[in-house]
């Protein structure tokens, strides 16, 4: 069972990613680019009701999730074993999959569900509900979600975040015991209420630490100016050696793109859009056009960064120095024994947000499945298990935890583009509706039964 769910994570989950991604792409008439700037635009938009969640605070949300481990350790793997191709492969399934983002966000504003308080919340097994009518199937994917989050996520978080320190002369055999314990308890810690201030400080450091990846990612390449001619080069002609990736497709450029790509900004996988349920906004694909922009933002930016920081130094790519020894041996050829330690701050950062992000996502599932919100009791049962979760991944074996995540993000992509594919016409007519409002000078809103709509909703009346 187990060798036939690896299988499924090669070509059929690279053919469910790219063909979904084309296909939304046409069918929205190649919106990444006509508009983007629109995307920017309807970030800036403040929400219809004070207090509520806004267009900006969704995008943090989702990226504070998207931005993770993937961005640095992901992009080092897919390059050292699959080749400097797979960055090519990378960007292919960012652009794709900001089409995927758009309508799975779409369909989860329009079909989200109105809280207590007036607010609102929603995601895929919501919309596998009211659109398809099939609880079975939404609570089939409500348990692979909270699986994929709560065990495959977050395990591999974990377990790159300790390997970051595997260049530091204190690392030993016992190491990633104490990594995890620590990493472990300060998560219950904060899940548990306790670090509230914690985790207001880390999610206002990882913007501005995201920025100055970027910026030294620009430093690296200035520095190592005479070898970005050879940099691209490698990506461009091992991306299109087709002899080399159908020759061992599992390990190629094209397969590790794919899934690094996806690990990364998890387009089509369903998390996204239970943040993007929560915005208020006057159109859903207003928040449609904000979940694409964090694709571009995870993939085409920030994973981009570490690609380019680690092939312009010169450092040669190997299996064996896949994942964290990869990025560090590069920044220490750059920038000396600063690289390895700054590394280290940011996959701290970025790791810690993840784990804690990607608790919003299972808690919002487990609410679905119960139908109502869990107890405290409950919460912390859950919190504290997954705590031990985090533990454990800091001391897995590298493949299995790469394994363990590509296969539940091949369960989720495999339930959720098909049914985005079946209820896209409501995206698609989501989005002739707003860009006629645009053309006319309005800001556009929404009424669902006008849009083809046949179900009751609770909002867009």
């Amino acid at each position: 069972m187990y060798d036939f769910l690896l299988y499924l994570t090669g070509w059929p989950l690279a053919l469910v990613l790219f063909l979904g991604g084309l296909y939304f792409t046409f069918r929205t008439k190649f919106l990444q680019l006509r508009m983007f700037n629109e995307s920017i635009r309807v970030v800036s938009e403040k929400p219809q009701k004070e207090g509520s969640i806004s267009s900006f605070g969704a995008l943090m949300i989702s990226t504070a999730s998207r931005v993770g481990t993937g961005n640095i350790i992901g992009v080092s793997t897919a390059i050292c074993v699959g080749g400097p191709g797979a960055v090519f492969w990378m960007w292919v399934t960012a652009i794709l999959g900001g089409a995927t983002a758009f309508v799975e966000s779409t369909l989860a504003q329009i079909y989200k569900k109105r809280d207590p308080e007036g607010g609102s919340y929603g995601g895929p097994a919501y919309y596998i509900e009211a659109a398809l009518h099939s609880r079975p199937l939404a609570i089939i994917f409500a348990c692979a979600l909270i699986f994929t989050y709560g065990v495959g996520y977050n395990m591999l978080a974990s377990y790159n975040l300790q390997s970051c320190f595997s260049g530091f002369a204190f690392y030993n055999e016992t190491t990633p015991y104490i990594i995890g314990a620590l990493v472990a308890l300060f998560s219950l810690y904060c899940l548990l209420g306790g670090g509230k201030r914690i985790v207001k400080i880390t999610g206002i450091c990882v913007p501005v630490m995201g920025v100055f990846y970027v910026l030294l990612a620009l430093v690296s390449l200035i520095l190592n100016i005479g070898n970005i001619g050879t940099m691209f080069a490698m990506i461009f002609s091992d991306a299109f050696n087709f002899e080399a990736i159908f020759g061992g497709f599992m390990g190629s450029c094209l397969m590790l793109g794919f899934k690094r790509g996806l690990y990364s900004n998890e387009a089509g996988i369903g998390s996204a859009p239970n943040a993007a349920a929560a915005a208020d906004v006057s159109h859903p694909a207003k928040q449609g056009l904000v979940q694409m922009l964090s694709v571009f933002i995870d993939t085409l930016l920030l994973c981009t960064s570490t690609a380019f920081m680690c092939l312009c130094s010169g450092v040669t790519p190997t299996a064996e120095n896949a994942g964290a020894p990869f990025v560090q041996q590069a920044l220490s050829t750059t920038f000396g024994s600063i690289g390895p330690v700054f590394i280290a701050i940011a996959m701290m950062l970025f790791a810690f947000t993840t784990l804690l992000g990607n608790f919003y996502y299972i808690e919002n599932c487990i609410a679905y499945i119960l139908k109502r919100t869990p107890s405290k009791q409950c919460m912390n049962v859950i919190r504290t298990i997954g705590a031990v979760l985090i533990f454990v991944g800091a001391i897995i074996q590298f493949g299995l935890a790469w394994d363990i995540a590509d296969i539940c993000q091949c369960i989720l992509a495999g339930i959720n583009i098909p049914v985005c594919v079946i209820l896209g016409g409501v995206a698609y007519k989501a989005l002739d509706n707003y860009t006629a409002q645009k053309r006319a000078g309005k800001n556009p809103t929404y009424n669902a039964k006008e849009n083809g709509v046949t179900v009751a909703t609770d909002f867009w009346k």
